[in-house]
């Protein structure tokens, strides 16, 4: 039985499961070099699927973007403008339940035998997408499962794998996760109009990108604890539980900051801020862990676009509450095609864990680069061969896209970390400003070795530290703040990206190299070794076993 989750709004993408097998899960940015956050277009004619052969088409929820009086998408049909018609944002009120599925007519979605469509709550699909994924759900045991997005407040819920159900456990905090971004963008270097997102295409992909930029300006300030009382009587007076009402919040912040936050610099607020939020959700779990789950440390899955956050998911995950955390490497948009999906194999077809691999984006294009452009077949020892002996950096391409928003060494710009300028250059390649961290992605057998946990960290969500010595051996990938997202690799793993890894080792004795996105600034990830050339602002381009390369002279040195 083939499902088609879908989102149709910003980060548009499909995911098709036959059964509970995920064949494939695409993002429309990643697709073409299209836009980051674009919204849906016509994805799976040309991955494969006839929408006829669908049984069931399952839609992420959303809120009034169309103004129809009810949750609906703008989105367009045949060149024309088009509205779709889904379940809501969130459950509330009475007779609702996190589960609740919603069924529409056919709107030329419905597959043979369906007479419409299903859908269901957005912040569902970051649940049953987190859980239907995690190592708890594959192993049949109940977890928590907390949820807070750009939209909602975070809320915990409860999965119960024997009884197959899911509850909700209670709220934890009175804010929006957009508060985060909305009160950055009124603070330099992020200064934006202070309207509510959804004003414009434009605006929209604006506020989106701030919150992850935001994170990483923080590392530039100091963070201030003892303004947090300060912004715990802000928040209590002005609730920041709707865009708008974050709006203005930021506006009496900024209008009374040197009255509120004396002394603060913009990027000591922004630290200052972060910081206190992930605070104050860590005590709200602590309060309803010990008091409905006393006695016990329940496993942890974390879904929405707040799960990104490295300091927040480390701190949770250091905090001895659980027995063990799991975040999707989509715990964001990207995800919402398959947790909607997951949703439906959940409540019709008593699925809870569904097989899926990190790899199950769009394939590597076929279009290759011509003159000036030399191209010979090259194996992934001689790319490490080139990145050890030339330091030069290498965009690596290979196979199927990443699920998610991080490259993961399919889509990636690797080169050595050994130079501390290295991490400028890579930022300027990518346009990137200056307090942007450049990742570290090492073989699993040696993390420890060099990170503080070092633990398995496949997919880069939670943060760590150099071992004494090593921010001298590899200072490249060491943020401003000390510590560095990391990525860990399978030693054992057949990727081309793990050879490469253990090629470099061999030759310098270090296990790590930086890894960077591979795309065009503002795109989703290259799709082909063509693209990589054009943008063409590195010698080497290693792309399904074959070597491009370019002479330096001809190198575009993005400015």
């Amino acid at each position: 039985m083939l499902i088609c989750g879908v989102k149709v709004s910003h980060d548009g993408g499909v995911a098709v499961f036959d059964g509970d097998t995920l064949l494939f899960s695409i993002e429309l940015e990643k697709v073409g070099n299209g836009r980051r956050y674009s919204p849906l277009g016509d994805l799976l004619s040309a991955h494969g699927i006839a929408p006829g052969s669908v049984d069931q088409f399952v839609l992420d929820g959303w809120w009034d973007e169309a103004g129809t009086g009810g949750p609906s998408i703008r989105t367009a049909r045949g060149g024309r403008p088009h509205t779709v018609t889904v379940a809501p944002y969130v459950h509330s009120g009475r007779g609702s339940a996190p589960l609740d599925r919603y069924l529409f007519s056919t709107d030329g979605l419905g597959g043979p035998g369906e007479t419409g469509y299903a859908s269901y709550y957005h912040a569902t699909g970051h649940l049953m997408g987190a859980y239907a994924t995690s190592p708890f759900a594959r192993r049949g045991e109940d977890a928590l499962v907390l949820v807070w997005d750009g939209g909602i407040t975070p809320r915990l819920y409860e999965v119960r794998a024997r009884e197959h159900t899911v509850r909700t456990v209670a709220p934890l905090l009175s804010a929006i996760g957009n508060v985060f971004p909305h009160l950055c963008g009124r603070l330099e270097p992020f200064r934006v109009p202070a309207v509510a997102i959804g004003a414009d295409e434009a605006q929209q992909r604006q506020h989106l990108e701030i919150a992850g930029k935001a994170m990483a300006y923080a590392a530039l300030g100091t963070v201030r604890e003892a303004a947090f009382g300060v912004l715990d009587e802000l928040l209590v007076a002005h609730p920041p539980i709707t865009d708008q009402a974050c709006v203005e919040l930021s506006e009496k912040l900024v209008v009374a900051r040197d009255e509120l936050l004396p002394g603060m610099s913009d990027a000591d607020i922004i630290a200052t801020l972060q910081d206190y939020l992930g605070a104050r959700l860590l005590d709200s779990l602590r309060q309803v862990v010990s008091r409905r789950f006393p006695g016990s440390r329940p496993n942890l899955c974390m879904g929405g676009g707040c799960a990104l956050n490295i300091k927040w998911n480390t701190a949770i995950r250091a905090s001895g509450l659980f027995a063990d955390v799991w975040v999707p490497p989509f715990p964001n948009d990207s995800g919402a095609a398959i947790g909607t999906a997951a949703c439906e194999l959940f409540l019709r077809h008593r699925t809870p864990a569904v097989r899926w691999d990190v790899f199950q984006g769009p394939a590597l294009g076929h279009e290759v680069p011509g003159p000036p452009w030399r191209s010979r077949p090259c194996r992934p020892d001689e790319v490490a061969e080139i990145l050890y002996r030339e330091g030069e950096p290498v965009v690596v391409l290979d196979g199927r896209a990443e699920l998610g928003p991080r490259a993961l060494g399919s889509r990636s710009i690797l080169a050595p970390a050994t130079a501390p300028e290295m991490k400028a250059r890579l930022n300027q390649l990518k346009e990137r400003a200056f307090y942007r961290p450049v990742a570290p992605i090492c073989l699993a057998s040696r993390a420890a070795e060099v990170f503080d946990p070092g633990t398995a960290d496949p997919y880069m969500l939670f943060e760590h530290r150099l071992r004494p010595g090593w921010a001298d051996r590899i200072p490249a990938v060491v943020h401003l703040d000390g510590t560095a997202r990391l990525q860990t690799v399978d030693d054992a793993s057949a990727s081309s990206t793990v050879q490469i890894l253990r090629g470099y080792e061999r030759r310098s004795g270090i296990p790590v190299l930086c890894n960077t996105s591979a795309n065009l600034s503002g795109h989703g990830f290259f799709t082909d070794a063509a693209t990589a050339a054009r943008w063409g602002r590195v010698r080497y381009v290693w792309a399904a076993g074959v070597l491009h390369s370019l002479d330096p002279s001809g190198l575009d040195s993005g400015g």
